[in-house]
């Protein structure tokens, strides 16, 4: 008999395999050690699109909304259609006991595994691999302690109503609002929020206006004080001139000790912002570089929001600490770990699903120099921040002085360090990167090669000189990935109750997906580090009203998710809010607001549209060598020089694809046959292909005679 084993991905699935001893190679799967090992390639199985409900959901009309399916429909796609064959073959074998779902460990492996186990109709027991590593002895320990599947079923209802809410939202509110301004406009229940604040960072940076203010400084001599700020600049000059030559006396002298605790180990969004600013990678290319180390066996799982690890894990920390060491760049040498090092990154209670992300030990055994510049950049970043994490603090004495002059308060800070800490370890790294990355703004390193000398109260310095400096109001920073990452992590957070354990818009795993929707939606453009609005996502998020761009709104769902897994909140429930939200807003948006008609204006000589378009239910419109659909990411065209109509001889004409476009067919005389060098009459039948295809065919039908 057999254990089948089904992973994510075939990368996986031969490293299960190879651990397991299932080393012969078959058609989809492996075989041996009484074992089958197979794998999902990602998601087999996806919801159907609307029409697959009914027909009539082919054309987009705003009569037809909201789209709410009585029993939802998966469907396979057709390049997967196979491996879903294999898997269904493979659970339906006599010779299989039961099954082990070992896709990743989190809510979106859970979903990919569950769709293919209950569309193959498989009943046979079902249990669970959850491992945060991929390295052997991971591997081992987790098939010694497999769970039973049942124990991950509240994770799996969780995982259907994310897939489905954002079905609902996307399909209705895109729908919505594309019929009522003509325009294909993509609209989802995580993307609209986090393009809403994208729009109105940049509201504020426009409507900002700068205003003038002014210090004076001192210089005594031996250090520099400063005033407050001022707007009156001939009020500051006065106090300059009243101070210029003046003597100044110190009122107060005093010291206190800051401390600046070490960072905590790496989350996937504290990792991807922190990635961002030392490398300008995005935060998918984060990702992906983290998930490659994952598979690579040299890092533990990607898609976690702990930044602990578990109180098992003590024992091993001291080893993983050296072994990182030895990779870090600028240090390559043992480490001490600091009093209480390892205690501070161990807390179980705050990890979840997964622990946060560090090296593993096959980093010993592996040449780090072989590996892609990306990957090992992000294993570098894991290596260091697991050192830091486990030094003493850094420590510096900050000394603040206040001094009188003309009646003025002056104010001088310095700093001197006690203990470097981690600060030592950190800075060795950043001293041997070529490129040197842009100050964290720590706030204790403004005055890092700053101090004061000894100073006392009363004590008085003659003779100062006095300066005037000019400075500006600064506006709100453009929003770069590291900083809209932090941004969806919080939003909506003020208004959440303190215990809700999952705040903010999406989740680790699905921030950085949902950044390249809106860039690769032409929502946003990337312009260096700078995520910026398009014309087209300012002004999308215009016609949207708050309640589908509402952060609040959408972090109450991610919450309520969380509450979903814990079995603590009733998916059905959760369906039926979603439901009727989507319900609402379809009839509170009945119709288009006049005034934002003009915001989608029609491309200068585009014309009336020939038709709808049979994939989105665009407009499709002729252009110079063809006729396209103005819906974003589409895909549907036909060229003008089409093969199929110029063997006939025949032009593809504006005529024909209306009549295609209408009623899916178009009679045609006078075809041309190349085998006979004869003409016939026949009827085109357009195929137009699923979305996002490359193809668009046609194929021919004739009419039955009746024979006299």
């Amino acid at each position: 008999m057999y254990k089948l084993v089904i992973a994510e991905k075939p990368s996986v699935g031969h490293s299960l395999s190879a651990v397991l001893g299932a080393v012969s190679k078959k058609d989809g799967y492996m075989e041996g050690g009484g074992y089958l090992v197979s794998w999902c390639v990602g998601h087999l199985l996806g919801l159907a699109n609307a029409a697959a409900y009914d027909e009539r959901y082919d054309k987009w009309r705003y009569e037809d909304l909201p789209i709410v399916p009585d029993e939802w429909r998966h469907v396979a796609a057709k390049d997967r259609k196979k491996q879903l064959g294999i898997l269904s073959a493979l659970m339906k074998r006599a010779d299989v006991e039961c099954v082990i779902n070992a896709c990743d460990a989190g809510r979106e492996g859970e979903l990919i595994f569950r769709l293919v186990y209950e569309h193959c109709g498989c009943t046979k027991p079902l249990y669970r691999l959850w491992i945060s590593s991929m390295e052997d002895a991971a591997i081992r320990e987790g098939f010694a302690n497999l769970r039973p599947g049942t124990e991950y079923d509240n994770l799996y209802a969780a995982a259907l109503c994310r897939e489905k809410a954002d079905w609902l939202v996307g399909i209705n509110a895109t729908r919505l609002f594309s019929v009522h301004y003509g325009s294909t406009l993509n609209v989802g229940r995580v993307v609209s929020p986090t393009l809403a604040m994208l729009v109105k960072r940049e509201a504020e940076i426009t409507a900002f206006i700068k205003e003038p203010f002014y210090t004076v400084e001192l210089d005594t001599g031996a250090f520099t004080a400063a005033s407050a700020k001022m707007s009156d600049k001939a009020q500051t000059e006065n106090i300059r001139a009243t101070c210029d030559g003046a003597s100044a006396t110190v009122t107060s002298v005093e010291q206190a000790d800051k401390k600046l605790a070490p960072p905590k180990l790496y989350d996937l969004t504290t990792l991807q912002r922190e990635a961002n600013r030392l490398w300008g990678y995005t935060a998918q290319q984060t990702l992906d570089y983290a998930q490659a180390l994952y598979d690579r066996k040299l890092a533990t799982y990607p898609r976690t929001d702990s930044r602990y690890l578990t109180t098992d894990m003590a024992d091993a920390i001291p080893v993983m600490v050296n072994l990182s060491a030895l990779v870090v760049p600028g240090v390559r040498g043992a480490v001490p770990i600091g009093i209480d090092g390892v205690g501070r990154v161990i807390n179980d209670k705050k990890v979840t699903d997964h622990h946060a992300i560090i090296p593993t030990r096959e980093i010993e055994n592996t040449d780090l120099t072989t590996l892609p510049a990306g990957e090992r950049n992000i294993l570098h970043m894991l290596a260091l921040r697991l050192v830091c994490a486990v030094q003493e603090p850094h420590t510096w004495a900050e000394t603040t002085a206040v001094l009188d002059c003309g009646g003025l308060r002056f104010t001088a800070k310095g700093k001197t360090v006690t203990v470097d800490g981690w600060k030592t370890v950190e800075r060795s790294y950043r001293a041997a990167l070529k490129e040197k990355p842009e100050p964290d703004g720590d706030g204790e390193e403004s005055n890092a090669d700053k101090s004061l000398p000894a100073l006392a109260e009363g004590q008085v310095f003659e003779g100062v000189r006095a300066g005037l400096k000019e400075g500006f109001t600064s506006p709100p920073k453009h929003f770069t990935e590291d900083t809209l990452l932090a941004a969806m992590e919080t939003a909506g957070a003020e208004d959440m109750p303190e215990d809700a354990e999952r705040k903010g818009l999406g989740t680790p795993a699905t921030r950085a997906s949902i950044i390249e929707k809106l860039v690769k939606g032409g929502f946003a453009d990337r312009r260096k580090k700078l995520l910026l609005p398009t014309g087209k996502g300012t002004n999308l998020a215009t016609v949207l009203p708050d309640s589908i761009k509402s952060p609040q709104l959408t972090a109450e769902w991610e919450n309520r998710l969380k509450q979903v897994e814990r079995g603590e909140l009733n998916a059905d429930r959760f369906m039926e809010d979603i439901a009727s939200f989507t319900a609402a807003l379809v009839t509170e948006n009945s119709a288009p607001i006049p005034e934002y008609a003009s915001l989608f204006p029609k491309p200068a000589g585009q014309g009336e549209a020939v038709g709808v378009c049979p994939r989105c239910g665009g407009e499709v419109h002729e252009g110079k060598k063809g006729f396209f659909c103005d819906g974003g990411g589409c895909g549907f065209k036909l060229w003008k020089d089409n093969r199929f109509f110029s063997v006939k001889k025949k032009a593809l004409t504006k005529g024909v694809v209306a009549a295609m476009l209408k009623d899916g067919r178009a009679a045609m005389t006078g075809l041309y046959s190349e085998k006979t060098g004869k003409t016939y009459d026949a009827v085109v039948v357009m195929e137009p292909g699923e979305k996002g295809g490359k193809y668009v065919n046609f194929r021919l039908e004739f009419e039955k005679r009746v024979a006299k």
